[in-house]
């Protein structure tokens, strides 16, 4: 585990006011107080700044699930954590659509842009690693509109064929993306398109980010999971799904956003005892949270710094 640093507020926004950087990254595993911490920098900042209470930092979302619309204790929102501050990224989709890195990568953009434009301090906080990276190296991302029919088709192959298919059309993507049925589904995808059309690619510069991430053991992290687990389940996680698939999303839609929604509407569906549904989801946010912890691992060894802190 990194050693801890103890994050200077004012550092961090000296370095901001004299251009050294252009965005403040909050990032860690699932279950870490992520957006709580954001809020608090946010906050801090404010007061160092002068303003008091007025606004100086907006967030932005960093999650892949919390886009969707009406999906709001499983992706774990807490929108009442943001109080005052200013938030973006969430509730732009609706649920039971496919919002992919592009069409997120454009959004972050615009977003971004207009805060920067107003004066205000843009801070990026999240876990999926794939979208901080979009946001902060300037990926070039290929236009390709999404073919359902297809992605239909390939839900229905194991991760080996897919991965078969993917390598037999050009060189493979990261191990982050191949650990991933959905990202291999949309490489497929793109793959298959670029055989057949011209393709144009997004074009963003690469930021300065200010990468600050939260840091928590292995023991103290599954602990927090589990408890958020129960928490989620007795608050209401169950009864979301059901009124999502009676709302008309199918259920193979909603599995296909993984952890609460796949196990959940497993166990909705019958195919999945309680006891089972509880025990295999624990389970997979554990090892989700690990695989984070590898690609935060594979940005220092990038050259990306990040300050991890224990709040």
């Amino acid at each position: 585990m990194p050693e801890p640093e103890t994050i200077d507020f004012k550092a961090v926004l000296d370095e901001y006011e004299s251009g050294a950087t252009d965005l403040v990254v909050v990032l860690g595993p699932t279950a870490t107080g992520k957006t709580r911490y954001a809020v608090k920098l946010a906050r801090e900042l404010a007061s160092l700044s002068g303003r008091g209470e007025e606004a100086v930092a907006e967030i932005l979302s960093a999650d892949s699930r919390q886009v969707y619309r009406g999906m709001d204790i499983g992706t774990g929102k807490d929108l009442d954590e943001y109080g005052s501050v200013p938030f973006h990224l969430i509730d732009i989709a609706p649920a039971g659509t496919r919002f992919d890195l592009y069409q997120w990568q454009e959004a972050f953009e615009k977003a971004y842009g207009d805060i920067r434009g107003r004066g205000r301090i843009p801070i990026l906080c999240g876990g999926t690693g794939l979208y901080l990276e979009a946001a902060t190296c300037g990926y070039s991302l290929p236009r390709i509109p999404a073919d359902e029919a297809l992605r239909s088709e390939l839900e229905q192959l194991g991760m080996e064929e897919l991965r078969s298919r993917l390598a037999a059309l050009g060189p493979l993507p990261g191990e982050g993306v191949l650990q991933s049925k959905r990202r291999v589904i949309r490489a497929l995808e793109v793959a298959l398109y670029k055989k057949d059309h011209p393709v144009t690619m997004t074009s963003y510069l690469p930021k300065k980010p200010y990468c600050i991430g939260i840091l928590a053991s292995r023991e103290e992290r599954n602990a927090r999971i589990d408890a958020r687990l129960d928490a989620r389940l007795e608050g209401g996680l169950i009864e979301e799904v059901k009124g999502l698939l009676e709302g008309g999303i199918k259920p193979e839609d909603l599995m296909y956003y993984g952890l609460e929604y796949k196990f959940v509407t497993q166990h909705v569906l019958g195919i999945l005892s309680y006891e089972e549904m509880r025990s295999l989801l624990a389970n997979a946010i554990h090892q989700f949270a690990k695989r984070q912890m590898t690609w935060f691992r594979g940005m220092e060894k990038d050259g990306i710094t990040i300050h991890w802190t224990n709040p």
